[in-house]
């Protein structure tokens, strides 16, 4: 199918499952699902945002005003997924626990709006990634039209901008335990220091970032091309004293830039064959 085939085809199955609550995060994928529920389904799509330490509050923020632009109903929820034992303990499944209480929340909320089915933004791209969150979507019977649609994000991205979506060419986001090496403890203390970290240097210009958590170690990625730009020796200098009063001891900078699922590089094959 070609992109206006994928297109129409989202469209037909979003009208055939009737009523909507998609898990909305403000991200590229989730919004343009958001969006195309409310132009299809209109007051029967409401958009279920999640509340918690692992989501940036400027991200929070943003999707209340995507929201807000799109003209859905937005029910705000807290989801905290650092009560769960099994998720701050951080092994390679960590996103199985955290989407399945993400997904039972929305699922709540979408059974007291009398709606019929959870949505979320997974993609075609994520059929052949590792993404342990995709089995707990399937054991809770959420919907993914746009993994059904065989939409990839860069189509996704296209069509995006074809709606005018702001979020168009918004870089790639992921929830803050994704900073963290497996194996180590996430608690909300480490996640606001990775969190002000971050926020700190989206302030300073850059655009496509992550700040890894490593213990006391604070390992910083940012887009290959504004790497030359990182390093200029005041800039630095700063970067290097501002992290530490997040409580970091040591600030390093990844000569490879930034990449997704950097995390996921110390896995070898058998790790990522596991059933998780």
């Amino acid at each position: 199918m070609n992109l206006e085939e994928k297109y129409e085809e989202l469209q037909r199955i979003i009208k055939e499952l009737g009523s909507t609550a998609i898990a909305f995060s403000g991200g590229v994928d989730s919004t343009f699902l958001t969006k195309v529920c409310h132009d299809v389904l209109e007051d029967k799509a409401i958009a279920v945002t999640a509340k918690s330490s692992t989501y940036p509050t400027r991200e929070f923020k943003e999707a209340q005003e995507l929201a807000e632009q799109i003209g859905i109903k937005q029910v705000v929820i807290v989801s905290e997924e650092t009560d769960i034992d099994e998720f701050t303990d951080n092994p390679p499944n960590r996103c199985y626990f955290c989407k399945h209480e993400l997904f039972s929340r929305v699922a709540e909320i979408a059974k007291e709006h009398e709606v019929e089915y959870v949505l979320d933004g997974s993609t075609y791209d994520d059929v052949s990634d590792f993404r342990p969150g995709l089995k707990a979507a399937d054991e809770l019977g959420v919907a993914s039209p746009l993994k059904e649609a065989k939409l990839t994000k860069d189509e996704i991205r296209q069509l995006s901008k074809r709606l005018k979506l702001p979020t168009w060419n918004k870089p790639d986001m992921a929830c803050l335990s994704s900073r963290f090496p497996y194996g180590e403890e996430i608690t909300k203390e480490k996640l606001a220091m990775v969190e002000k970290a971050e926020n700190y240097l989206w302030d300073l210009g850059f655009r496509q970032l992550r700040v890894r958590h490593h213990g006391d170690i604070a390992r910083i990625e940012v887009a290959p091309e504004e790497r030359e730009r990182f390093f200029e020796l005041k800039r630095i200098d700063a970067i290097d004293e501002k992290l530490k009063e997040f409580g970091f001891d040591y600030v390093t900078m990844d000569l490879a830039g930034y990449r997704t699922g950097s995390m996921n590089e110390v896995l070898d094959k058998e790790d990522t064959d596991l059933d998780i």
